[in-house]
């Protein structure tokens, strides 16, 4: 039982961020450790190059994301926390495997259609067989599960048809070389939105810092950005169809119970009837008892280079170790003389 899973590297983490994945993440990594599986959780740096980049901006966002991490829960001795970069055997499986994907495959890629858009002749080589790399992560493992949103599920099976083929062209029936994965639908994560527009997904591209609350804020700047976040006048509903067509109330309520662990009708079964005059300081109140620990341990441990460093040599060591045999065999397989 081994999990796989990758996350970019991006910095000025948020509400949206953790709740979206990282959480899942730490959820992932108790639950496995205590039955004995294992998760290995990598930032896809190499994947982040194949889009324009400042280089001295990933190198920090890389760090930040190390911090994020372990500031939230992920335990570097139960689980494998390392970057793509400091493990070569990522770019040379990339490379074995471009031999057994096809062009028609990677064109069918939705996500290669969305980011090239209409200038495919301008998009990088990198992007194109993103999806490749991406199949390399998880192949190196021979992971057992990879948690898939709905955007990655193609690229999960793009991962199971290239493994499928290897397999089928270089190794024996009863002795693959490659496990298929399967995939993890994860509970379906609270969709965040804006504070200051709840028809827009929190981003930390919004040039208002009110519209988010960042993994870095304090309590005294959560109470303040929830206080202030954009609500209607009317009080909130007895149920969930009652939110229909007020996104910003709709937003709040699905942020409490997102962070309570509860259900949205939960939540106004509790509040009905009540104004945000009220329910603002609970939410406030909510945040602040579960991010502010969080937010405390991420400011100490962004500005320690050398310790975040230390976590993801120590994590590269052992993804290099259980690389090691699948990328032998890979190379046996394609009659590669290695001396």
């Amino acid at each position: 039982m081994r999990i796989v899973s990758g996350i970019q590297p991006t910095g000025n983490l948020h509400l949206g961020n953790y709740l979206g994945a990282i959480r899942n993440w730490v959820r992932m990594q108790d639950e496995w450790s205590a039955k004995g599986g294992q998760c290995l959780y990598f930032l896809a740096d190499l994947h982040a190059i194949s889009m324009p980049h400042k280089p001295a901006e990933l190198a920090a966002n890389t760090r930040e994301m190390v911090a994020a991490l372990v500031s939230c829960g992920i335990d570097p001795d139960k689980s494998i926390l390392f970057n793509q970069a400091q493990v070569p055997a990522h770019a040379e499986m990339q490379w074995l495997l471009n031999g057994t994907a096809r062009m028609g495959w990677l064109n069918r890629m939705t996500q290669w259609k969305d980011k090239a858009g209409k200038n495919r002749e301008g998009a990088s080589v990198a992007l194109f067989t993103y999806p490749v790399l991406q199949a390399a992560d998880v192949l190196l493992y021979q992971a057992t599960h990879v948690p898939v949103g709905e955007d990655q599920k193609q690229h999960l099976e793009l991962a199971r048809d290239i493994a499928q083929k290897f397999n089928n062209d270089f190794a024996a029936e009863d002795a693959p070389v490659f496990t298929l994965p399967d995939p993890i639908i994860p509970p379906e994560a609270a969709r965040i939105m804006s504070l200051r527009d709840g028809t827009a997904k929190m981003s930390k591209s919004d040039p208002s810092d009110m519209s988010r609350i960042n993994l870095t804020d304090d309590a005294d700047a959560i109470m303040q950005k929830v206080k202030k976040a954009k609500t209607d006048p009317e009080p909130l509903p007895a149920t969930v169809e009652g939110l229909a067509g007020r996104p910003e109330a709709n937003n709040l309520v699905g942020i409490y119970a997102a962070m309570a662990g509860t259900t949205p009708a939960e939540v106004l079964a509790q509040f009905e009837g009540k104004g945000f005059g009220q329910f603002k300081p609970a939410l406030g109140e909510l945040l602040v008892d579960k991010l502010a620990p969080m937010a405390a341990r991420y400011r100490e441990l962004r500005v320690d280079g050398e310790a975040l460093d230390a976590i993801l040599a120590k994590g590269a060591l052992k993804a290099r170790d259980l690389a090691g045999p699948t990328l032998a065999r890979t190379y046996a397989a394609l009659g590669l003389v290695r001396g």
